[in-house]
């Protein structure tokens, strides 16, 4: 234990919930449990809970060391055992704090930690968590399903179902539709159900809103067994004010920074984690590494990076004060992400950590060794709202804004990105994607197709937000759950095949995400016919044959024998468009097999002549050569 006392204090203590926090154990051959925290600034702490009818006075605990830790041993605790810290401050005041280290909670609004053992569990997903260690995540294909739990079904507003009954729920749903992974919004314990998690009051609880540790890992291994990963919205960046909290947790700052003018995230009501105390990183990055180890998760999407990286993030003038050299970098939080991600990595190697960076902060996605930040993913951003902005417009106005489309190919393989369409851009009166598209109601639908469409032929791993697989026409309402009944309509279920069948291609085709982050995979045929709001590019994959042509027409008008030019001499046929009457389509197909004429057009050796389907996007592949090059 004194080794992980040093280590803990150092920042260095990977596996600090092992440490403190409640553990069930022996000592001297009596069965009980032991209770430690860090409150340096104490001059006492007691625990307290049903078993002492909260009279601190009946277990007080022993402080090991001048650097604050506090632990005692009480024994005969069964699990569920409900219990707080009583904590006097250097003031005077008694105050009782949920332990930071608890992996359990009471269900709001009550706030009392609970006893509960991690070891009870029986993984069932060995195949999974091999297959996934020998896999190569850059050249395989990743589409996320986001997904917030109390707002996907629930049984009334506010009243959920458990982690268990979701399980059987939402896997067959998501692996019908073909996702390959559920990115889950916060799931750590939090006072307020409108937070959506992401102000947490306990890092290391499951939310007992929907059941318990157990249930919860229950949820994950059914996704392994079924073939899907499972993703957690992680935010290290800042925490609520509750009073039971983190919050001047031995009376004094602790968790946050003393200088309010760094501590304060006004915008958020919240506070920022002291990135540059040593016991905080161990709790941060011990805390990450519980998430993975311990809930077998695939990965963390770490939220609002951009508010750790900057000292001026949200702030007015005079609301902040510049780093050493001048700067607005906050180089103490710069330096815990890099030892942040080297840790996990080292821990769990082949998981994703997607940053949420919404700046052009450089080598996000990069290895701490070449200067990087040392995740493996970033949400683009960009991407996001410059196709947004367009799809959003007129088809009539969409040629004055064409770079708007080809823009994101200019720093597309920078990074290795994910292409974000989140919750964020479905709520507060942004409307649901569906209901951004202009036009009558066959042309949103056409949009909505188009888009996604292209979406999933762009360079990057995808990630959509529930509901849109379906084309919900309300905006994300968090108190209710999505309006299933839409799916009686044909052209809400149309979208619902039309995802499935999209996913289809995008797995079947490896020119579609084996070379997602090198610029190899990508080759434009045209970017430059704004006039008519088409664009044509080329995915290809680590094969020379495999290769698909995109073209994309983002106007509702048909264009006949229009002239694509293409890689190759041979046979090509649509393996897909997003005009099928099967989606809701007008059915301007290119039914036969077309044919390649050998006169070289827009940088190709060859092309074709077929059919643009309105509001429409066409996938291309070879199918067969000439009769000519055959013999």
């Amino acid at each position: 234990m004194d080794h992980d006392i040093y280590l803990f204090h150092q920042g260095n203590l990977r596996y600090a919930y092992q440490l403190l926090g409640a553990h069930i154990e022996q000592q001297n051959g009596q069965d009980g449990v032991r209770f430690t925290v860090w409150a340096p600034h104490a001059r006492e702490v007691n625990v307290v809970g049903t078993f002492n009818e909260w009279d601190g006075r009946q277990h007080p605990m022993e402080k090991l060391n001048e650097n604050g830790l506090w632990s005692t041993f009480i024994p005969d605790l069964p699990p569920g055992t409900v219990y707080k810290y009583e904590i006097l401050t250097p003031h005077g005041h008694l105050q009782l704090k949920a332990d930071p280290y608890a992996f359990s909670s009471e269900l709001r609004p009550n706030t009392a930690s609970v006893l509960y053992p991690l070891d009870r569990y029986d993984w069932n997903d060995q195949v999974w968590m091999d297959e996934r260690n020998n896999t190569n995540l850059y050249e395989s294909p990743i589409s996320i399903y986001e997904l917030h739990l109390g707002s996907w079904k629930n049984i009334e507003p506010e009243v959920f179902y458990t982690y268990r009954e979701y399980a059987d729920m939402v896997i067959p749903y998501v692996k019908e539709l073909g996702y390959t992974h559920i990115e889950l919004l916060p799931i750590t314990e939090h006072p307020f159900d409108r937070s959506w998690g992401y102000q947490a009051t306990g890092y290391f609880a499951v939310t007992s809103r929907y059941g318990t540790p157990d249930d919860f890992k229950y949820f994950v291994d059914q996704c392994h067994q079924n073939g899907l990963g499972v993703i957690l919205d992680w935010v290290p960046g800042h925490f609520c004010k509750d009073q039971h909290g983190l919050r001047r947790f031995d009376g004094e700052p602790l968790y946050e920074y003393e200088d309010p003018l760094k501590a304060e995230k006004s915008q958020w009501g919240t506070l920022t984690f002291d990135f540059g105390r040593n016991e905080v990183q161990s709790f941060l990055i011990s805390n990450a590494i519980y998430w993975l180890k311990e809930y077998h998760l695939d990965g963390l999407r770490v939220d609002a990076v951009a508010s750790m990286l900057y000292l001026s993030f949200g702030k007015e003038e005079g609301e902040w004060e510049p780093n050493e050299y001048g700067g607005s970098e906050n180089l103490e939080a710069v330096s815990f992400i890099k030892k942040m991600n080297e840790a996990i990595f080292e821990e769990t190697p082949n998981v994703l950590m997607m940053a949420e960076e919404s700046t052009s902060w450089p080598l996000v996605s990069a290895p701490t060794y070449v200067g990087g930040l040392g995740f493996n993913y970033k949400w683009n951003m960009g991407w996001m709202n410059d196709m947004l902005k367009y799809m959003e417009m007129d088809p009539i106005h969409r040629k004055y804004h064409h770079n708007l489309i080809t823009f994101s190919l200019f720093y597309a393989f920078s990074e290795n990105f994910v292409l974000p369409i989140s919750h964020d851009e479905v709520v507060h009166g942004k409307k649901s994607l569906l209901n951004k598209m202009p036009g009558d109601y066959w042309q949103k639908f056409a949009n909505l197709r188009a888009f996604l469409a292209y979406m999933y032929a762009h360079p990057g791993k995808k990630l959509l937000f529930m509901g849109a697989e379906f084309g919900q026409f309300d905006e994300w309402k968090d108190l209710e759950d999505l309006d299933w009944e839409l799916l009686n309509f044909d052209a809400h279920a149309s979208v619902q095949t039309y995802m499935s069948q999209l996913h289809k291609l995008y797995k079947d085709h490896p020119a579609l995400w084996e070379l997602d982050h090198k610029e190899d995979g990508f080759e434009w045929v045209d970017p430059n016919n704004y006039e008519q709001s088409v664009v044509s590019f080329i995915r290809k994959g680590r094969s020379s044959e495999d290769q698909i042509v995109v073209i994309c027409n983002f106007t509702p008008v048909v264009y006949h024998d229009y002239k694509v030019g293409v890689p190759a001499s041979g046979m090509y046929e649509e393996v897909f468009s997003s005009d099928d009457v099967r989606f809701g389509g007008s059915g301007q197909l290119n039914g036969t097999t077309l044919e390649t004429i050998s006169i070289p057009w827009q940088g190709q050796d060859q092309h074709v002549s077929m059919t643009i389907p309105p509001l429409g996007v066409s996938f291309l592949k070879r199918t067969s050569l000439l009769k000519e090059d055959k013999s």
